[in-house]
């Protein structure tokens, strides 16, 4: 039986398959083993996904783009539909097109059909909903064997992640494993080395598993709401004495997950009364333009293009000419702390709770492995750093350990 590791991941996805007896991440578009967990429905012809759902978009084709399918799990978006041409399609549906896809390029990339599948899952799906996680991971579970997988099984995404880790030590470690990922934040303590390595069963090995909520998409919604929502007139006030315009526009405008809400035609009325009724017409009428000419996933690229600018380079400039000619939000990483430094101190606070659920202090972690695209973040870096202040710091691939991680699993469970 043919076996594959696939991480579907809030932002990126990545599928794994052995070949000569290693793990190997699959080419998924074109030379790329990473693709963005995004879809365009075009007016004509099927859906397609990855980067070149983003360029489909970005170079003015009519359709729907959707991105983080990954973070409607678990809760009712999952049922809701969204307007595709002239049909109405469920967000299950969605992910199912995608999941499908990327199964098809897996086997290719394979030469071979891949009849069973270790799926990477977060800790919590949903924060403190025992029923909302159970029902994401039915969910997926239902889904890939809809798309062909005859075999379903899932693994917590530190715990792979730890698996790829593992590979590189020569000695007995006790390891925090910090996944950023785009949707959520996880972590396992795990006891590696290369004995235990080849063992079975490795239940007695993890000390702790626990995870948050937490990931890029809502470092760039609060990073959005922060310096690039202001203005398109967000917290500005109504003409008449003490109302402000409604935050809700503004918060879906800034989810990746929820722009498409905006598109529905009584919400461009909405949006066109309170441009009337609004104290700064000007920056409200910013905001009709966006949604009028469905350019919200514009926005959501620019601000997450500028938070890895910043993580980079410490300062850039979001281009709004599109919308208004000189137009820009200037960012830097002042700001970028400023607006999101509760999320970094969310993560801080889950790791002393993995902490305290392994029974063991700060000082007994030999090491912590990072990976995930957000731990690029140095203010989330330092957050989880400063948790274990004496481990040794190990970077692991940021969008390729987890996926590796599963596709060794894959290989344990399916041979």
């Amino acid at each position: 039986m043919a076996a594959c590791g696939l991480d579907f991941g809030t932002s990126n996805t990545t599928l794994g398959v052995a070949a000569d007896g290693e793990p190997r991440l699959a080419a998924l578009e074109g030379d790329a083993v990473t693709i963005p967990s995004a879809i365009f429905y075009g007016r004509a012809g099927g859906p397609v996904i990855g980067r070149a759902a983003i360029e489909a978009y970005v170079d003015g084709h009519h359709g729907r783009l959707m991105r983080a399918l990954k973070s409607v799990l678990g809760g009712a978006l999952i049922d809701e539909t969204t307007q595709v041409g002239r049909q109405r399609l469920k967000f299950r549906d969605v992910i199912a097109a995608y999941v499908g896809q990327i199964r098809a390029r897996g086997e290719a990339a394979a030469g071979r059909p891949l009849d069973a599948v270790v799926h990477g899952r977060p800790v919590h799906f949903v924060d403190g909903d025992p029923d909302g996680d159970r029902r994401a991971e039915d969910t997926l579970r239902a889904i890939a064997g809809e798309v062909g997988f005859r075999e379903v099984s899932f693994q917590f995404e530190p715990i792979a992640a730890s698996l790829d880790y593992e590979r590189q030590i020569d000695r007995e470690e006790l390891a925090l494993i910090a996944d950023i990922g785009g949707g959520t934040s996880d972590f396992s303590i795990v006891r590696l080395s290369p004995e235990r390595r080849g063992r079975d069963e490795r239940a007695d090995d993890i000390l702790a598993n626990d995870g948050v909520r937490v990931g890029g998409t809502d470092f760039d919604r609060l990073f959005s709401l922060g310096v690039v929502m202001p203005l398109l007139g967000y917290r500005s006030a109504l003409k008449r004495p003490g109302l402000m315009m409604p935050a809700g526009y503004f918060h879906d405008l800034a989810t990746w997950s929820a722009i498409n809400r905006l598109y529905e035609p009584k919400v461009l009325r909405d949006l066109r009364e309170l441009e009337r009724d609004a104290a700064d017409p000007a920056a409200v009428g910013r905001l009709v333009r966006t949604v009028e000419d469905e350019r919200g996933h514009t926005l959501a690229i620019e601000v997450e293009a500028a938070k890895i600018a910043v993580a980079d380079t410490g300062a850039t400039a979001i281009a709004l000419d599109w919308l208004e000619p000189g137009l820009a939000a200037a960012a830097d990483h002042r700001a970028l702390v400023a607006h999101t430094e509760t999320l970094a101190d969310r993560i801080a606070a889950r790791i002393g709770a993995c902490l305290i659920e392994a029974g063991v202090g700060a000082e007994a972690i030999d090491a912590v492995f990072l990976t995930g695209g957000s731990t690029r973040l140095s203010h989330v870096r330092n957050a989880i750093v400063a948790c274990v202040p004496d481990a040794r710091v190990v970077e692991g691939d940021t969008f390729g350990s987890v996926g590796i991680g599963l596709t060794i699993e894959a290989r344990r469970r399916y041979g």
